[in-house]
């Protein structure tokens, strides 16, 4: 039986509050509420176990937002003397200990944390020192290799990502074009392997100009709804905002759409050929 994790547990027994579930730790309870209907002793059911509010193993068929053994971005529910509570969409919340916060949350807050079972309380527990879980191995890949990339943190220089689960990297600002949150995951590239074994990353693909991929971008946009009110005269927050790329490179993917005889120009509107 893995705690933190899914099992395909047997039903052993019902009662009038649930099903007793067979494992090597000793039957545990899956709640009246989340009996899968139709569900009868003997059959197999597959569920999440972690522990109740008074340590007990207990069973679920709610997902939670992360597993043991994963990072993930989680919301703050509230702050005690013992540590952060998070949200990670089970009934019992996820506790940050005090030892593992690397500042001051406040409920609302979202932090990137690891998931893990503290082997001395044997309870599912989250720290926010997630860059102490990384791989100390170097990076396995090379630059231009494509990479799962979870936006971590944010910092003056840009945001902090999670590669692949395993490795840090960093996208700077000033190469960055769409908004981006804590928590997203993104396809992304390995711009540069450092010496110091981290990672320079980027969104964009390699060897493909920035202009031709905002055209695309842009071109999808205009497919949605037709038009943009953004033109060659928009304010660059306006078209930040709203397309997440900057003033420059949306005058170049409208010079490469409109060379195309994709869209019709005005001053503040962009127009697919063909749309009234």
């Amino acid at each position: 039986m893995l705690l933190g994790d899914y099992n395909e547990l047997e039903v052993a027994r019902e009662v009038d509050f649930g099903m007793y579930l067979i494992s090597d730790d000793g039957d545990i309870l899956l709640p009246a509420k989340y009996i899968p209907t139709g569900t009868r002793v003997g059959d197999t059911v597959r569920v999440f176990v972690y522990r109740d509010s008074e340590d007990r193993l207990i069973a679920t068929n709610l997902e939670p937002y992360a597993l043991v053994g994963q990072f993930a971005t989680l919301t703050v529910r509230d702050v005690s003397a013992v540590g952060a509570f998070l949200d990670w969409g089970l009934e019992k919340d996820l506790l940050i200990p005090h030892s593992n916060l690397r500042r001051t949350l406040r409920p609302g807050d979202r932090t990137t944390v690891f998931v893990y079972l503290d082997e001395t309380t044997d309870r599912i527990v989250a720290s926010a020192k997630w860059e102490w879980f990384l791989s100390d191995q170097p990076y396995p890949g090379k630059a231009g290799d494509t990479a799962e990339l979870l936006i971590a943190d944010e910092t003056d220089l840009g945001y902090k990502a999670i590669v692949d689960g395993t490795h840090q990297g960093l996208l700077y600002h000033n190469e960055v074009f769409k908004p981006l949150r804590l928590g997203d995951v993104h396809t992304g590239y390995v711009r540069q392997v450092r010496p110091d074994g981290k990672l320079d990353l980027t969104i964009q693909r390699p060897g493909y100009d920035e202009a031709l991929a905002a055209a695309d971008d842009l071109l999808a946009a205009l497919r949605k709804t037709g038009s943009i009110p953004l033109g060659d005269k928009s304010e660059p927050d306006d078209i930040y905002r709203r397309l997440g790329m900057s003033k420059k490179i949306f005058k170049k993917a409208l010079g490469s759409l409109y060379k195309q005889g994709l869209v019709t120009l005005a001053p503040l509107e962009t127009r697919l050929v063909g749309e009234e």
